[in-house]
């Protein structure tokens, strides 16, 4: 078990934190923590996934090829990596941003009105004031 744990320690990190983030979101009650632990999920992932599109000797994807109109040169796709998961994760990390952005603002508002970030008192404001 620890060969594995050790073997593969990007893969168990990843998992760890994924697993604090998922409890921060589900077993906190303030809001602001919970934003965290949505922050802390999502950039588990976005590491996960960039994590798993590496390949150890792979070069970047720019075919260098002559201009005379020839043979076209032998590509072998293991030779190079591919980009679009790195792509897709920078779609990932500006939605993330944007997120965070209108969460935090959402939250400013809350507690200009309530007065508080704590989910059981916001709970009993809104029943009380509705």
């Amino acid at each position: 078990m620890l060969d594995f744990a050790i073997g593969n320690f990007n893969n168990v990190t990843y998992v760890v934190l994924m697993m604090i983030g998922f409890y921060a979101m589900t077993g906190k009650r303030n809001l602001v923590k919970k934003l965290v632990g949505m922050n802390i999920f999502q950039w588990s992932i976005i590491l996960f996934i960039v994590s798993l599109s590496t390949k150890r000797g792979a070069t970047i994807p720019i075919i260098l090829g002559s201009h005379d109109h020839g043979e076209a040169p032998v590509i072998n796709a293991f030779q190079y990596v591919n980009p679009l998961p790195q792509v897709l994760m920078l779609t990932a990390i500006v939605v993330g941003l944007a997120t965070t952005g209108v969460a935090l603002a959402l939250l400013l508002q809350i507690y200009k009105r309530y007065g508080t970030l704590e989910e059981d008192e916001l709970l009993e404001k809104i029943q009380t004031s509705g």
